[in-house]
């Protein structure tokens, strides 16, 4: 007996599932048979998928929305469609593209053309993110370049770190005893001393 089982993966635990949820009640796959993962297909460690994958039988249909929920580059989601296909032997079927839908076609025909639309759709997913991380870079480095500051803003300094560091700078105290005036870790007075007196 075909049992249907769905694969859902959003990429952070902000990210809403509902989509592909939302896609995989549509297409009638019993609830308790969607297997979820939150987090990141960065490393792949993906216990729910890997529990899926035991699950499964020869024959059962496996939905997914995006042929991107496989993997995470163009070789991996390859991988894991070989595995899936010809090991475990179990039908998949994406959502967001009809002609990957391995129930129609077995004939050899039909396997090369679907073959040949799952290259093409996988090396278009990795190709897109590899132009969003590009564009993210591009962004970052204009937005610097315009002044933006990344990261948690500076502590401003106390109100006594001008005195004490002058004191330390003539060596009147130790980089030890300037950081325990000012309640500062050591590194940090020695750090924001060092650019003061850079800057005069």
């Amino acid at each position: 007996m075909k049992n249907s089982y769905g694969y859902v993966r959003v990429s952070t635990r902000e990210q809403n599932e509902s989509r592909q949820m939302l896609a995989l009640g549509e297409a009638q796959v019993p609830a308790k048979n969607i297997y979820m993962d939150k987090q990141s297909g960065k490393d792949f460690r993906r216990p729910m998928y890997h529990r899926l994958l035991k699950k499964l039988k020869p024959d059962d249909l496996l939905y997914i929305k995006s042929i991107d929920r496989l993997g995470r580059n163009y070789r991996e989601i390859l991988e894991q469609w070989q595995l899936l296909t010809k090991e475990k032997k179990v039908d998949i079927i994406v959502l967001d593209m009809p002609l990957l839908d391995t129930r129609r076609g077995k004939d050899l025909m039909g396997t090369f053309l679907s073959d040949i639309v799952l290259q093409v759709l996988s090396f278009a997913a990795e190709n897109e993110r590899e132009n969003i991380r590009q564009r993210q870079k591009e962004g970052i480095e204009a937005a610097k370049q315009r002044g933006v500051r990344f990261g948690r803003p500076q502590a401003p300094l106390p109100d006594n770190f001008g005195m004490v560091s002058r004191r330390w700078y003539q060596g009147e105290i130790s980089g030890q005893e300037a950081a325990r005036l000012c309640n500062m870790p050591t590194t940090s007075f020695y750090r924001k001393a060092g650019k003061r007196g850079e800057g005069g």
